[in-house]
């Protein structure tokens, strides 16, 4: 028999989480794998398919409801204004999803928000094994290797039933032997789940309603309570401080990496690999060292991404290669090398076998096929044509102050180093720049634009404002070796190479 579509959801999802110690995210937005501890827990249950899906939220009640409104607009939230227990919050869930007029009638899936872990898998078996079995209530339990702290479930022999949950300071010895325990996580009949809600008391020492008193409740009244362990018991893990959250992000990352790589990724170093869960990898692509990639990111077959990356939101194309580089919404395209300690923000499009290399920093620029920005240089907002060639140490000077402008640098331009390019400009295809200029007006097709000041050399200038100095004596020791070497050589000008050299410079020359 295949599950049926439960009735209904319920995530819990209310709880203050003291153990954060967080004065401004509510224990269950705390985040791994690019997804909060909610949004993995609505995920896993969405995909169930449910007629309806409750979240009962509590603290941070506001910042929880705009996130799920975000994440899945169809889920119904439920404010629980007093934090009184798993059973309160149920009840309050059931019956605020009857005053809609959508009180469930089928099965009701109970899970926590803050177990990560849990897959569509595992729920699906327990609504399956629920439906199958015909029982009241049935747990969710695993088999774990140290039980200590947790609640047992005691069965019942020969019939296989639960005949209650022990906590862990109540049980004899017997009973803390056994191995398997409740995770929290149940499937109830909708009709008999109310009426057990009904009959929960605050008798007990926190004075709250127990979700699992309604077990007792149930087989009191002569139902079958059952339970199926899933098939991993870290799927259970709850997460109550920092610590669980970054043993349950690596198992997480543990699983996401694992996965990809069955689906034909190299992934060189796992240990040192971080991908989110939305998170896109075609087979062949490889990841190198200490690569994260955040978000959505995309890489596509024979693509090579690190070692030392770390991408967020960027689209890597095939044959692409990345490496010591963070890139922020940027689009690689194929055949494309970025690196090495190179940074490209948003908007950031590099066509078929561009190149962004070392020390580049790039934000909102367009560069065309087979373009070149090899080193040292800032491009921003710009668009760059097929086949140019940006100089090491090029500024493109794109903010006045107070507003952003964009720079076009056409097909085939070379750019020489260390120019500056003050936008708004546009320099036409296959004209030049000279290095060291300062570019502020538009440079026609085929041109080379110079704009810098002719040199001047201005001689003896050390020795009269620096007497005395390192430099002074450098330049006199060069000045007698460069005369003893003149006059060795039958040279008659005492001025020596030197004082000739700056003379030549002096000349006017044609540019």
């Amino acid at each position: 028999m295949s599950p049926v579509r439960p009735a209904a959801v319920v995530v819990l999802a209310a709880g203050e989480g003291t153990r954060m110690k967080s004065a401004t995210t509510p224990k269950v937005l705390h985040a791994l794998a690019g997804r909060s501890l909610v949004g993995h827990v609505v995920e896993a249950a969405r995909r169930l398919d449910p007629e309806e899906l409750a979240v009962v939220v509590g603290h941070g009640r506001d910042q929880v409801v705009a996130y799920l409104a975000e994440i899945d607009p169809q889920a119904v939230t439920v404010v629980q204004e007093q934090q009184n227990g798993t059973g309160h919050a149920v009840r309050v869930a059931v019956d605020a999803l009857a005053d809609q007029g959508r009180e469930p009638s089928g099965t009701v899936l109970v899970v926590c928000g803050d177990t990560p872990l849990l897959t569509t898998e595992t729920l699906a078996a327990l609504v399956d094994t629920h439906q199958n079995e015909g029982n009241a209530v049935t747990v969710l339990s695993a088999i774990v290797p140290d039980p200590t702290g947790y609640g047992r479930i005691v069965r019942v022999s020969g019939d296989n039933a639960v005949s209650g949950i022990v906590e862990h300071k109540d049980a004899n010895e017997a009973q803390r032997a056994i191995t398997e325990i409740n995770s929290g996580v149940y499937a109830f009949d909708g009709k008999l789940l109310r009426e057990a809600l009904g009959g929960l008391t605050t008798d007990n020492s926190q004075g709250e309603e127990y979700l699992t008193d309604t077990l007792t409740l149930l087989r009191e009244a002569g139902h079958r309570v059952g339970a199926v362990a899933a098939a991993d018991h870290r799927e259970i893990l709850g997460i109550n401080d920092r610590v669980q959250l970054a043993e349950a992000r690596r198992l997480f990352n543990q699983r996401i990496v694992e996965g990809w790589m069955r689906a034909g990724v190299t992934v060189v170093d796992p240990a040192t690999t971080w991908i989110d869960v939305d998170a896109v990898l075609e087979a062949d692509a490889e990841l190198l060292p200490n690569t994260q990639l955040h978000g959505r990111t995309f890489v596509a077959a024979g693509a090579e991404v690190g070692p030392n990356c770390t991408l967020r939101d960027t689209r890597v194309e095939a044959g692409a290669h990345v490496t010591n580089a963070t890139c922020d919404r940027a689009v690689i395209g194929p055949q494309a090398t970025v690196g090495p300690y190179t940074y490209l923000r948003p908007g950031t499009v590099l066509a078929a076998k561009a190149k962004a290399g070392g020390f580049v920093e790039m934000k909102n620029a367009q560069v065309g096929e087979g373009s070149k920005v090899p080193h040292l240089s800032y491009v921003g907002d710009a668009t760059i044509g097929a086949g140019a060639n940006i100089g090491a140490a090029t500024i493109f000077v794109n903010y006045d102050g107070v507003a952003k402008h964009h720079t076009v640098v056409g097909d085939h331009v070379r750019v020489g180093s260390d120019s500056m390019l003050v936008a708004p400009l546009t320099i036409g295809d296959g004209a030049y720049t000279a290095a060291g200029s300062v570019v502020t007006e538009d440079v026609p097709p085929g041109a080379m634009a110079v704009a810098r000041g002719r040199q001047r050399n201005i001689t003896g200038w050390v020795a009269r404002r620096r007497a005395g100095s390192p430099a002074a004596a450098a330049a006199e020791a060069a000045q007698q070796s460069a005369a003893e070497q003149g006059a060795a050589g039958g040279v008659q000008d005492t001025a020596g190479p030197i004082a000739g050299q700056v003379e030549a410079s002096n000349k006017e020359t044609d540019q």
